[in-house]
């Protein structure tokens, strides 16, 4: 069985959560810090440090707002075996807008809300609000 190391990377975020851990610890890729970056910009996470010790990895800082997650719900939308693809048409809304779904474009990941404004489609990577 292929693992998936970046629904690995959402689960380790969502179970962090429901213990209330403040921080995650997930193996470094640049797929993987760019994303966690794009949810650190958006609000959704509080940070992230690379670190090399005992091997390279990105340390994942947890946000809750009153004690409550800032992320209610986050899940993997394609995956390796069943790739999801979307017009700059058929980009999706999550939660009506209030939400976020990561897009891996031509121009790099970014936020369907990016994507929209730039005209671009691309792989649907994961939603979450």
């Amino acid at each position: 069985m292929h693992s998936d190391s970046i629904s690995d990377m959402l689960s380790r975020i969502r179970n962090g959560l429901a213990v209330g851990k403040t921080e995650v610890l997930v193996p470094f890729s640049n797929l993987k810090e760019r994303l966690v970056k794009i949810l650190v910009n958006e609000g959704y996470l509080a940070g992230v440090e690379e670190i090399n010790s005992p091997y390279r990895s990105l340390l994942v800082r947890l946000k809750y707002y009153d004690g409550k997650p800032a992320i209610q719900h986050i899940k993997r939308v394609s995956s390796p075996g069943n790739r999801i693809y979307v017009t700059k048409e058929k980009l999706p809304t999550v939660l009506s807008g209030a939400g976020l779904a990561v897009i891996s474009t031509s121009q790099g990941l970014m936020t369907n809300k990016e994507a929209r404004k730039r005209n671009l489609g691309g792989e649907v990577i994961c939603e979450l609000y």
